[in-house]
């Protein structure tokens, strides 16, 4: 059977990929390196000044209709058994299925075999416990 398409496939475009850090988090150990605004109204950070670690802000984001867009066109939909890929039948052109890894391989199987019946695509049929 032929992969299956989308129904649109937009041209994601992945606006900033860098990571934003706290402020001094290179500096010391007790400071985690994950975001924290700085609020001090002496931070140089806060007052964004030239040269310092970029704030993020909204227009970091991303296209509200490619977000959580996989690079083939669809959206992941996590399906545990085969009753859950009826979930699909309606939206199998925008939402792909994904099988969590804590899924046996038979039932790996079984959940690709019908999808494939379906016409739902699937996003690791080609996976090592598929085969």
């Amino acid at each position: 059977m032929a992969a299956l398409r989308p129904l649109v496939k937009p041209k994601i475009v992945k606006k900033g990929t860098k990571k934003f850090i706290q402020h001094q988090s290179d500096r010391f150990v007790k400071i985690k390196w994950n975001w924290w605004k700085p609020r001090g109204i002496d931070k140089r950070v806060h007052r964004r000044f030239k040269g310092q670690i970029l704030m993020s802000n909204i227009g970091y984001g991303s296209n509200k209709k490619t977000k959580h867009m996989l690079p083939n066109g669809f959206h992941k939909f996590l399906v545990h058994n085969v009753k859950e890929l009826e979930v699909l039948l309606m939206c199998n052109k925008s939402y792909c299925a994904e099988i969590p890894h804590n899924i046996s391989s038979n039932n790996h199987k079984v959940i690709v075999e019908r999808a494939a019946q379906l016409a739902i695509q699937s996003h690791q049929s080609q996976c090592q416990a598929a085969q």
